[in-house]
């Protein structure tokens, strides 16, 4: 669920390219806000993402381009498989102690794991590049897939709080997790010990 204190240090670090074996994360673009508009709208998104409206139109994707590329108030990833664009992942800085990680992709892009890798990407890169101790992250109650993308990397559980979310014009539970840089650093060193016996 992406938010909005930056430093110098956010906003030189911003405009990046980051790589997995099946996706590419880059800086969003106005030559973007297309297709980000038509992933973008449909309520089945925004009605699990807290700042998202519905209905979205390209008005609203050039408005997110703008703000992402003016204010630096979030590190925000445009998410390509194969070219095309599948969703958006970041990371919101507004509490420059505990930055929250967000995404969404398209519903057509459900299901395939790109979420997870996405997300993955995006943490190992903020905990290299950042010096900070934790990220947080939410999710609906009633969101279950999203509960369990933020389990698989390594966020644990910390309790139950209710969120505002715009296109719903209300609150509702919220699921909130919590990642330690320790805990990040021990699944990190696993994993690469686990690839070296490989």
């Amino acid at each position: 669920m992406l938010q909005d204190i930056i430093t110098p240090t956010l906003r030189e670090a911003s405009p990046c390219v980051l790589e997995t074996e099946r996706l590419l994360l880059r800086t969003p673009t106005l030559a973007d806000v297309k297709a980000i508009a038509r992933l973008a709208n449909d309520r089945r998104i925004a009605m699990n993402t807290r700042r998202l409206p519905h209905p979205y139109s390209q008005d609203d994707a050039i408005e997110f381009v703008r703000r992402t590329a003016s204010e630096g108030s979030d590190t925000v990833f445009l998410v390509e498989n194969d070219l095309l664009p599948i969703g958006v992942v970041g990371i919101d800085w507004h509490q420059a102690d505990a930055p929250e990680l967000g995404y969404w992709l398209g519903v057509e892009h459900w299901g395939q794991g790109f979420a997870t890798e996405a997300a993955r990407a995006v943490i190992d890169f903020t905990f290299e590049e950042f010096d900070i101790e934790q990220l947080i992250a939410g999710a609906r109650v009633t969101n279950p897939a999203s509960r369990n993308i933020l389990e698989k990397c390594g966020f644990q559980w910390s309790g139950v709080e209710l969120h505002r979310f715009l296109a719903l014009g209300s609150s509702t539970p919220v699921d909130c997790f919590r990642l330690s840089r320790s805990v990040w650093s021990s699944l990190k060193n696993w994993g690469r010990s686990t690839r070296r016996g490989r």
